[in-house]
């Protein structure tokens, strides 16, 4: 007999229905592939139906039952239940009901019966090599079929994309934060919201002054939609979070998306310029501290590092606005967009707590690196010190820098505000502590969502580079 070689699919084809099997293995993308593509099952279930009708199974079914039937094996069980149940009813000297004993033993006896049907009708199949056809199999049968996949690209695009989004190992890793950030956000919204709500601060009260009647209070919270259910008031938040559109502000009836494009960006950039500037002081230091334990240089840099996390940021900026403003009067005391000099002192104190946080991490970290038994190998292959150290051992070093960073971060972004008040910065902390004791919702949720929505992108920029970093965590990556 002459065989002939089946056909060989395309690689992509391949790569693809392999790719969904080992998504359908994850309950979590399973249930989300099956949402986005629902057009698509339900036609892979029609087809899985009619397919069905001719199994091999049910036959096999039907010819089971019959023969166990035929061989008195139902009979058999029934007598067997009966004088089980008899002596248990005797052992626990309990009345014989006739009804409630044939129940017993009906039910019993079907139950066994449907289970010895399919143990014998699985045994069977098998003998015959025949397998049960099951929807799984079934689609992921049909995902092998090129023409399957085109007929069906456009109703189930959203399932197809995220099947190649499973298949790549990076993209997935960052979808899935992505998914975290975004409930993380979710939740910082309804929190804030919630505690809001339950303030003892009454928007209108306070606007309006205690003068104002009942009728220009209800009339007031009617115009912003406060004498809604909070559900309903929960709602409007989100999609006004979501469409960017929040609405005009309690006090003063200004667009909360227009006070915060303005309001943000400095804010973002005086962090950001803090944060470029503790960088590049605390990393050096840091590094020449750990290659020099235990010397002058390193007993005052340890020195200087816990005054800096010390000092209050309030404190330090009216000392310097005390000396470098009014004694010296070498820089301007409050900040003014034309003017860069009035930068400096802000964020300098913006960025001092980070830079000694950082420069103390960096010098930890290196030095727990340097004395790994790699950096030994190094050394014995007769690289240079300086080859060793920025090769090997600052590398490894920068995941727990990495992770202080994330988190400074975010305690700069929302600690601005202090620093904002001294060096009366309009920022985007000072507009919420403006908006805090109305409680202006609007102004205040938009500030504080959009604020952590940033801190999410930045800890999301944070694992990808642990990814790109670390070795050990681009293999779990591949493996997971």
């Amino acid at each position: 007999m002459e065989y002939t070689e089946a056909p060989r699919l395309p690689k992509w084809i391949e790569t693809f229905s392999h790719s969904y099997t080992k998504l359908s293995l994850n309950p979590i993308y399973a249930r989300l592939a099956i949402l986005l593509g629902l057009p698509v099952h339900l036609a892979a279930y029609i087809i899985y139906q009619v397919r069905r009708r001719d199994d091999n199974v049910q036959a096999a079914r039907n010819l089971v039952t019959q023969e166990l039937l035929a061989s008195g094996y139902k009979e058999k069980l029934q007598a067997d239940f009966e004088d089980q149940l008899r002596c248990k009813y005797r052992f626990f000297g309990e009345n014989l009901d006739n009804l409630q004993f044939n129940r017993q033993v009906h039910k019993l006896t079907e139950e066994q019966f449907r289970q010895a049907v399919h143990e014998h009708t699985l045994k069977q199949l098998d003998q015959r090599l025949h397998r049960r056809t099951t929807y799984s199999d079934t689609f992921q049968a049909l995902l092998r079929y090129p023409l399957f996949i085109i007929l069906t690209l456009l109703p189930g695009f959203p399932m197809y994309l995220l099947v190649l989004l499973y298949h790549n190992a990076y993209l997935k890793y960052i979808f899935e934060r992505l998914m975290m950030s975004l409930l993380v956000i979710i939740g910082v919204s309804i929190v804030v919201f919630t505690i809001l709500k339950l303030s003892p601060f009454h928007p209108a009260v306070n606007i309006l002054g205690e003068t104002a009647t009942s009728e220009q209070i209800e009339a007031f919270n009617k115009m912003h939609g406060l004498d809604q259910p909070f559900f309903i008031q929960l709602w409007d938040t989100l999609r006004g979070i979501a469409t960017f559109d929040l609405g005009s502000s309690f006090a003063g009836n200004e667009e909360v998306s227009t006070a915060i494009a303005a309001k943000f960006p400095i804010t973002l950039t005086l962090t950001m310029i803090s944060l470029a500037l503790a960088l590049l002081i605390a990393l050096p230091i840091g590094i020449i501290s750990a290659t020099r334990p235990n010397t002058l240089f390193d007993y005052t840099f340890i020195f200087i590092a816990l005054l800096g996390l010390s000092i209050p940021n309030f404190w330090q900026g009216l000392i310097f606005i005390l000396n470098f403003s009014i004694h010296l009067k070498w820089l301007p005391a409050t900040y003014n967009p034309n003017n860069w000099l009035s930068v400096i002192m802000p964020v300098i104190v913006l960025g001092t707590g980070l830079t000694a946080s950082v420069a103390r991490m960096t010098r930890a970290s290196t030095l727990e690196v340097i004395h790994e038994d790699y950096i030994l190998t190094a050394r014995a292959k007769g690289l240079r010190n300086r080859q060793v150290l920025l090769r090997h051992a600052v590398r490894n070093a920068l995941i727990p820098i990495l992770t202080v960073v994330g988190l400074q971060f975010g305690a700069m972004l929302g600690g601005a505000a202090v620093t904002e008040k001294v060096f009366n910065i309009s920022g985007i902390g000072s507009y919420i502590i403006d908006k805090q004791f109305i409680p202006d919702i609007p102004a205040i949720m938009g500030g504080v969502v959009y604020t952590a929505i940033t801190i999410s992108l930045v800890n999301l920029a944070v694992d990808i580079m642990y990814a790109f970093i670390d070795p050990r965590i681009r293999t779990k990556m591949k493996q997971y």
